[in-house]
């Protein structure tokens, strides 16, 4: 991909109306307070992330991850999102450029109109979440710049609030590997152990040949026997685990149930969970849930995600796909309202073209000083 062109207009990209070509000084000035007066125009490129490890999960190996990039203009300002589709999610390049395709952002005059704007994404196709999410994260973009504010400060955040993120790592076979990747956990404080692949143990055993660091594990749904998985629970309950996520299929509501009842450690849902209404559905089979930018639709429905959450009592987790910093960075900016965060999305990959969130002795730091997300586009 052609990071200049990005910037300009996308041969993909549909505009929906005449504007001038914006600079990089321009797309990422701060603001603009006054009212708006031009037309809302969005264009989108595919993007393939490359992974800078394999990913060994439960079900599947991937190197890339693909993803669809996006820009929303107004006035001159520009608004940057994302969509990123593992292979779970069931979205592809096609499915979301056909998504955008079709988005007439150009009818809404107010960009400020967000229950609007996100009734009309709904109701335009069924599912399509990552392609909405990419929508959603770019009018939150945009709206901050107008307003000259991050959106933690917006929704009333304190950014020294933000918790440490984990790192993830998964099993490898070949022992060089597996010690690659472990030593590359040594800046964190919490590490994410991708569970599932049969090799569960011998994977916490190597990292803890070399540290104590705490953990928490992601089965992707990889315990099917909930016998088998109680033991797992209780083993880790010994290894300084936090919490385990997504320890049975999805559908496996009430053996989950019966497992939350004897688990020492919480469960936290993740594939059991989307969206908004799945929230009190997760309430009756475990501790918390484990919200992710690229299923519940983007930031608008994650945060009445969390707030619904903790209304019910429940632990809140924030993840993120394997995504450029321009998603992980617009999820951090929900960061200070959560337990736990696993915001390395963008250092798993190795051809990120924006720059954003850092990760400071482990924790999550939200650029302070950039309205919107929070991100800008780096240059070629």
């Amino acid at each position: 991909m052609n990071r200049r062109n990005f910037l300009k207009t996308s041969a993909l990209g549909l505009a929906f109306a005449a504007a001038p070509a914006v600079s990089l000084s321009a797309a990422d000035a701060p603001t603009r307070r006054t009212a708006p007066s031009g037309r809302l125009n969005l264009t989108f490129e595919p993007y393939e992330l490359k992974l800078r490890h394999a990913f060994n999960l439960a079900k599947y190996q991937r190197t890339t991850t693909p993803g669809v990039q996006v820009r929303l203009e107004l006035d001159g300002i520009v608004g940057y999102g994302e969509a990123s589709m593992p292979q779970y999610l069931g979205e592809s390049v096609d499915s979301v450029s056909n998504f955008l395709s079709q988005v007439d952002i150009a009818q809404f005059k107010d960009p400020f109109r967000v229950e609007e704007i996100h009734d009309y994404l709904d109701n335009l196709m069924p599912n399509n979440r990552a392609a909405k999410a990419s929508v959603d994260i770019a009018l939150h973009d945009l709206l901050g710049k107008i307003m000259g504010q991050p959106w933690y400060k917006i929704w009333g955040l304190s950014p020294e609030k933000a918790p440490n993120t984990s790192y993830t790592i998964s099993y490898n076979a070949d022992p060089k590997e597996m010690e690659t990747e472990i030593a590359e956990t040594a800046p964190f404080k919490v590490v994410k152990v991708k569970m599932g692949l049969g090799h569960d143990k011998e994977i916490v055993e190597a990292l803890r040949r070399q540290s104590d660091v705490a953990i928490c594990v992601d089965a992707n749904q990889g315990w099917s026997d909930k016998a088998e998985a109680l033991e797992m629970c209780e083993w880790l309950a010994g290894q300084n685990c936090l919490f385990v996520e997504q320890p049975m299929p999805k559908e496996m509501i009430d053996e989950t149930a019966w497992l939350r009842e004897r688990s020492p450690l919480p469960l936290i849902a993740d594939e059991f969970l989307q969206r908004l209404p799945d929230v009190v559905r997760a309430a009756q089979a475990y501790d918390g849930i484990n919200i992710k930018l690229m299923k519940s639709t983007g930031l608008h429905e994650a945060h009445k995600m969390a707030v619904l959450a903790r209304a019910l009592g429940m632990k809140v987790m924030l993840g993120c796909m394997t995504e450029t910093s321009c998603a992980v960075t617009a999820a951090a900016q929900l960061s200070p309202m959560v337990d736990w965060a696993d915001l390395d999305g963008n250092l798993l990959i190795a051809n990120d073209i924006f720059d954003g969130i850092k990760i400071v002795d482990g924790k999550v730091t939200i650029p302070e000083d950039r309205p919107g997300i929070g991100v800008t586009l780096l240059d070629a």
